[in-house]
């Protein structure tokens, strides 16, 4: 299982390299051709929402972001640092611990209509998004 991290300072001009490094390396995986247009846009939102949460929380640690080659399918997690908020917002519709940020909830609606396996969690050390795409066996290629 082939692994690609990469840390990038919370600027919003360092996601378009994300997109571009995850497209790259979705397209290196087997992810299909028609399916790359996704996965950039998908990763772009959790990306443009993970800086956001660390410039609005004043963090100056890098945001995360994993590729995974499985044998069955290619795997995003993008990951930020901002503790999960247990509120009257926590578990209801809000599981990634946002304070009910509309533009955060907007990205997370963008995502979950681009991505058939997708998940977000939070917990005190920080939130995670995950994302995952069926990859094309090479003999199938």
């Amino acid at each position: 299982m082939a692994t690609v991290e990469l840390l990038f300072s919370a600027l919003p001009e360092h996601v378009r390299t994300a997109r571009l490094v995850a497209a790259a390396v979705a397209r290196r995986s087997g992810v299909d051709e028609t399916a790359l247009d996704e996965v950039r846009l998908a990763v772009g939102e959790a990306c443009s929402r993970a800086v956001g949460l660390h410039v609005g929380h004043g963090l100056d640690t890098p945001v995360r972001v994993r590729l995974t080659e499985g044998e069955k399918a290619f795997r995003i997690e993008v990951g930020d640092d901002v503790p999960a908020v247990r509120g009257p917002g926590y578990g209801s519709g809000n599981e990634d611990g946002a304070e009910g940020d509309d533009e955060s909830d907007l990205g997370l609606a963008v995502i979950s209509g681009l991505v058939d396996d997708f998940e977000v969690t939070a917990d005190e050390h920080g939130g995670l998004i995950r994302m995952s795409w069926p990859i094309t066996p090479a003999s199938l290629a």
